[in-house]
């Protein structure tokens, strides 16, 4: 039986309905461990808006995903590394969980690779770059929340990349360990500063900063965006989409 042209589209405009979304290209993650890491790979590629999704690994895996493949990352500098094809890439810092075998296996990026891995990235024919950069809250200059923060984030933009998105997510305090007892009670009468930090600094569930992550490649014109951590903080506790078009747009 024939269909209508008419009906058809009077049936894609009613509320309700899927609006099918084009794929883009090729996704590549960098960092696809932690709870952020896992957050990132499941929303970008459960949004079915790439025809690919790789991940980079120290080692060989077994895909668990589908539609997901490592990319096998040699133990070489990265400057050395073969060269893969990819249009968007995401990089986040968030340490693997041990516990889980499969991140075991995923390559972890640290802040100190971030200019060589832009510039792979770059080679290998990455056009918009995500940068998922946890810091500790209450310690990044007024200054700098809202710009580039160092050299190595000037040496990332300065590669070409038609779109450059950072998110600055505040991190909890790392647990760190103490040699003797003067140590803990320094740390713990210092640990009253925590206190003090504004709630629009505090931390962000995993969800909603990769939930931030996925709105920003879809609607981020070309350039560099910086989402300080007061946007983010905002972003989790109302409407995401408004609040990522006023700061983009």
């Amino acid at each position: 039986m024939a269909i209508d042209p008419l009906q058809a589209l009077q049936a894609a405009n009613r509320p309700g309905v899927p609006v099918a979304v084009a794929t883009a290209g090729t996704l590549l993650i960098a960092g696809a461990t932690g709870a952020l890491g896992q957050e990132l790979l499941h929303r970008l590629v459960g949004s079915h808006r790439f025809a690919h999704a790789r991940v980079l690994s120290r080692e060989p895996i077994r895909d668990g995903m589908r539609g997901v493949e490592s990319c096998l990352s040699p133990g070489l500098p990265i400057a050395q590394w073969p060269l893969t094809s990819a249009d968007t890439a995401v990089i986040a810092f968030d340490p693997p969980r041990m516990y889980h075998d499969r991140e075991r296996a995923l390559w972890v990026p640290q802040p100190s690779d971030l200019p060589e891995l832009s510039r792979w990235l770059r080679k290998c024919g990455v056009q918009t770059l995500a940068i998922v950069q946890p810091h500790d809250q209450g310690k990044l200059p007024e200054a700098l929340k809202r710009g580039l923060a160092s050299l190595d984030e000037q040496a990332v933009v300065a590669n070409g990349f038609d779109r450059v998105i950072l998110v600055r997510s505040a991190r909890k305090p790392l647990n760190a360990k103490f040699a003797n007892p003067a140590e803990r009670l320094a740390a713990w009468m210092l640990s009253i500063v925590r206190f003090m930090v504004p709630s629009s600094e505090q931390p962000v569930r995993a969800s909603k900063v990769a939930e931030l992550v996925d709105v920003a490649l879809r609607i981020a014109p070309p350039g560099v965006h910086v989402a300080a951590p007061e946007m983010v903080w905002e972003a989790a506790q109302c409407q995401m989409q408004a609040v990522a078009e006023r700061w983009l747009r």
